[in-house]
């Protein structure tokens, strides 16, 4: 992932036994050192592009096709506000079957939960919406009979496979940095992660943190 290259640096006292001198120091990227994108600019839908994420893509395919490098794909995982990439990103159809079957074993098919069906009037008006979980008895007027004493149950069943089907088909949908936007992005990204000056300042792209093997306690 090119997101690594794009940490600053950080140099800590080495904590190998087999240091050259008391002043060495290990140099590592500073994981501690992130940005993300500000929450006020997520809902501006002209800075980003609807994506249908299709089976078996990556990241890295999604960037490449979207951006032209491969190696963009944290772009794309940050501008869609993608934290837990292993929970959040949608799995290949064979990987949701896959799971599934280990989760539930040979209850696959059993019975998840009942969820409403859509319910309307003589109207065409919306009485009950489709999709809400409810017990396997529930009930309402029937909105055709104006005596109100037949009690239709409109509830479907949906079994434990359907239920993480769902589940993954509902990852699909994000939403992505416009390609006009992108330079922007990564200029001003490359700018916040520089150091502000201070006593662990090196350079603005390295900090050092204190050696208390050469300073006095």
């Amino acid at each position: 992932m090119g997101y690594f290259r794009e940490l600053p640096d950080l140099e800590y006292q080495s904590p190998f036994v087999d240091r050259i001198s008391s002043d060495a120091y290990i140099r590592a990227k500073n994981l501690f050192r992130r940005v993300k994108l500000r929450d006020d600019l997520q809902n501006v839908f002209t800075l980003f592009n609807k994506y249908q994420i299709q089976d078996g893509a990556r990241p890295d395919t999604v960037a490449e096709e979207l951006y032209g490098r491969s190696d963009l794909d944290w772009v794309v995982i940050l501008t869609a506000g993608i934290i837990n990439i292993r929970n959040e990103w949608p799995l290949s159809n064979k990987d949701v079957y896959n799971y599934a079957e280990e989760i539930y074993g040979t209850q696959l098919n059993a019975l998840h939960h009942y969820e409403t069906k859509e319910v309307k009037d003589s109207q065409g008006r919306l009485i009950l919406p489709a999709g809400k979980v409810v017990d396997y008895n529930f009930t309402i007027p029937d909105p055709k009979i104006s005596t109100q004493n037949i009690t239709p149950a409109p509830v479907t069943g949906i079994s434990n496979y359907e239920y993480e089907v769902r589940k993954n088909e509902n990852k699909r949908t994000i939403y992505i940095l416009k390609k006009g936007y992108l330079q922007q992005y990564l200029n001003d990204m490359r700018k916040i992660m520089y150091y502000d000056k201070s006593s662990q300042y090196v350079d603005k792209t390295l900090i050092r943190t204190e050696n208390t093997r050469v300073t006095m306690p």
